[in-house]
């Protein structure tokens, strides 16, 4: 295509806004608690332009990234695997949706949970990366992951 190189790094952006509940383990204040957000994930894709001069598709990103969300994350509830006592707590409300976390559901490590493992599974054999997620769990509060 028309890629020079040294010339500029060309990325797309998709948003996501997905609801969902969390607790912090070992929060010292109020996040200790049970509590949800209203999230906006903002995916930024980084790939060699295709034929139309995209580097994806804003709907794939929607489908593939949105989707899993949707599917685990959204209208749920994130737990930290070791969280005993929400896990236990969660799994007794019927219809619940838990998803377990292998670390604390902060706002910086859902983002990196997104980033370094999500979209590398959902976004296989696309030839598309996803370079940087920012997590907003406020309108005054976000957290970045970013592949360097």
């Amino acid at each position: 295509c028309c890629y020079v190189e040294g010339g500029p790094m060309i990325t797309c952006t998709r948003r996501v806004q997905f609801c969902a509940g969390h607790r912090v383990m070992g929060h010292e204040n109020c996040c200790a608690r049970i509590h949800g957000h209203n999230f906006v994930a903002l995916f930024t894709a980084h790939a060699a332009l295709d034929t139309v001069g995209r580097v994806i598709d804003f709907s794939v990103l929607k489908d593939k990234l949105g989707g899993w969300i949707d599917r685990n994350w959204d209208h749920g509830f994130i737990a930290f695997e070791k969280d005993v006592e929400v896990v236990k707590a969660v799994s007794l409300v019927a219809s619940s949706r838990l998803f377990l976390l292998p670390v604390n559901p902060t706002s910086e490590n859902l983002a990196d949970y997104l980033l370094t493992v999500v979209c590398p599974l959902e976004l296989e054999g696309t030839g598309v990366t996803v370079i940087k997620v920012v997590l907003y769990e406020t309108e005054n509060c976000h957290s970045e992951a970013t592949i360097e």
